[in-house]
């Protein structure tokens, strides 16, 4: 059976209805990037910022992670996929998952704005971070891991796991940030953090007990490219979610 990465856009909509964008009463053909995202995932979030903030045009085809078993077990998405898991990115002929391996792409092949400081020693600082939320914390406390903790224990699990890493954020934070994470520029850093506070919120972590979290997030929160990809706004949104 042939998967998404060789389905032309017609075919992928026939198997996951609703995916792609209709012009004209016909599917559009497209050579935008296209993006497999599920709205209220972390990691897609994170790259939708970066593709925002560069200014980037794409398709979304929305990946299910609950309905019918969650879409990412489909042998068609496993062939795009092996992981099973969003987001993924068709850009450039090049398939490509791992929301921090598509950010630093995307920082190579179109490096404005900069998400990633000149500076070594910022750069490097960047990466930690960007790796504490993405390694340390996020899979930690994803859909996958709760379900194997059970109900019954899952929101305790979430909160401590997030509780322990914003405990080594904050003090990372307090000796890194300016008006973002790493001085005053936005960068892939801070594409972590927004995602991951809502997921703390999500999870009824009290977020004021970490004060530069708190102000870090309100301030990049009031920025469009955080804005116009909150989950609140995405083609897959249920309705009753909506901004």
């Amino acid at each position: 059976m042939p998967g998404p990465s060789s389905l032309s856009p017609q075919k992928f909509c026939e198997r996951f209805p609703g995916s792609l964008k209709v012009t004209g009463g016909t599917m559009a053909e497209s050579s935008k990037p296209i993006l497999y995202s599920y709205f209220q995932s972390s990691c897609s979030w994170r790259v939708r910022i970066a593709l925002a903030l560069k200014g980037i045009d794409y398709e979304t085809v929305p990946v299910n992670l609950v309905k019918d078993g969650g879409q990412q077990f489909s042998e068609e998405f496993q062939a795009l996929n092996p992981m099973k898991q969003v987001p993924a990115l068709k850009i450039d002929g090049l398939t490509i998952s791992q929301s921090l391996a598509i950010i630093e792409y995307l920082e190579e092949t179109r490096p404005t704005p900069r998400l990633l400081p000149q500076n070594p020693k910022q750069r490097a600082t960047v990466r930690m971070i960007s790796d504490l939320v993405a390694s340390g914390i996020q899979p930690l406390q994803n859909l996958s891991v709760l379900k194997q903790v059970g109900q019954e224990s899952g929101l305790a699990w979430a909160q401590k796991v997030i509780n322990t890493g914003f405990n080594a954020l904050e003090k990372i934070l307090q000796s890194t940030a300016g008006k973002y994470c790493v001085g005053d520029e936005v960068s892939m850093a801070d594409l972590c953090l927004v995602p991951q506070v809502a997921n703390a919120e999500r999870y009824k972590v009290e977020v004021t007990l970490y004060p530069t979290i708190s102000r870090i997030n309100k301030t990049l929160l009031a920025l469009e490219a955080f804005q116009v990809t909150h989950p609140c706004r995405q083609p897959d949104t249920p309705p009753e979610m909506r901004a």
